[in-house]
């Protein structure tokens, strides 16, 4: 089996690209699921301190809502962002996210390679 041949697609569109159609339907529920869960919590604050009620579309709702999503993403952003640009310059020796392992990988491809076209 080639490298050119696992990357060949099989032109069924869903099934080339399920990770990322999964993800996004997973992004997209816990976006919902924070819009909720916020808009409960807004106006659970605001019944406390005697104020009126508002929609989930007002200006004061979206505006908190914007911030708090602002919020996580550069919190998760950050993290992921720097994960992966330590794991790209630094090594921690058999890691799976290191690229050791693959470098070590391609060494032992090139000897057998090499090895095979002697025989």
């Amino acid at each position: 089996m080639t490298d050119s041949s696992l990357a060949k697609p099989n032109g069924r569109w869903v099934h080339d690209h399920l990770l990322s159609i999964t993800l996004f339907a997973l992004f997209i529920l816990s976006w919902i699921g924070q819009l909720y869960f916020q808009f409960q919590h807004e106006l659970d604050e605001a019944r406390q301190h005697g104020e009126a009620a508002f929609s989930i579309g007002s200006a004061q709702f979206m505006h908190s809502f914007g911030a708090s999503t602002l919020e996580n993403w550069q919190n998760e952003f950050l993290q992921l962002l720097s994960f992966v640009v330590l794991t790209t310059f630094l090594i921690h020796r058999h890691s799976h996210e290191s690229r050791d392992s693959q470098d070590e990988m391609a060494e032992d491809i090139r000897y057998i390679r090499m090895r095979v076209d002697n025989q």
